[in-house]
């Protein structure tokens, strides 16, 4: 059964840019012919993928961070309709500001997969007790680090 390539959305624009074939959508694999988009790090092409690897960091914006290290935070319980880096399980629990990385741009789409409006902000690790994700029965030293942007924090 041939799959029909949607006139709107994101696999339509991907195809559109000439990452996948329609025989590849057909099949549900890739082309061995096809050039690999991410070539494979190896020793010989190190070098060269990290001068051309773009850090998001915005070392031009300053924006006065709205938490600090050690301060308690919740992160917020929020279901948008688009993408997001914050996972699920952490939502709505209480976690703790280890460091704060500096101010990067935020990553999260819209739910036709386009960015968002460029809203550059602090991103910070946080770290939750494992028992404050997943109840008594986990281990009560261990806990779980995770990077989040600002947006994704409310003070708790």
């Amino acid at each position: 059964m041939r799959a029909a390539i949607v006139g709107s959305g994101y696999i339509a624009r991907v195809h559109a840019r000439g990452e996948f074939t329609q025989a590849e959508l057909d099949s549900g694999r890739a082309d061995a012919a096809s050039p690999r988009l991410t070539p494979r790090v190896t020793p010989a092409n190190i070098a060269e993928q990290l001068a051309r690897r773009r850090s998001l960091r915005r070392d031009d914006v300053r924006i006065r961070p709205r938490f600090t290290v050690g301060q308690r935070v919740r992160a917020r319980n929020i279901n948008p309709v688009g993408h997001t880096r914050l996972p699920r399980y952490m939502r709505g629990h209480l976690g703790t500001i280890v460091s704060d990385h500096g101010v990067f741009g935020f990553q999260d789409t819209d739910a036709q997969g386009y960015s968002l409006p460029d809203r550059p902000q602090h991103v910070y690790t946080v770290r939750f007790t494992a028992r404050e994700l997943w109840g008594d029965a986990a281990n009560p030293r261990d806990t779980m680090h995770a990077e989040l942007w600002e947006d994704y924090l409310e003070n708790a």
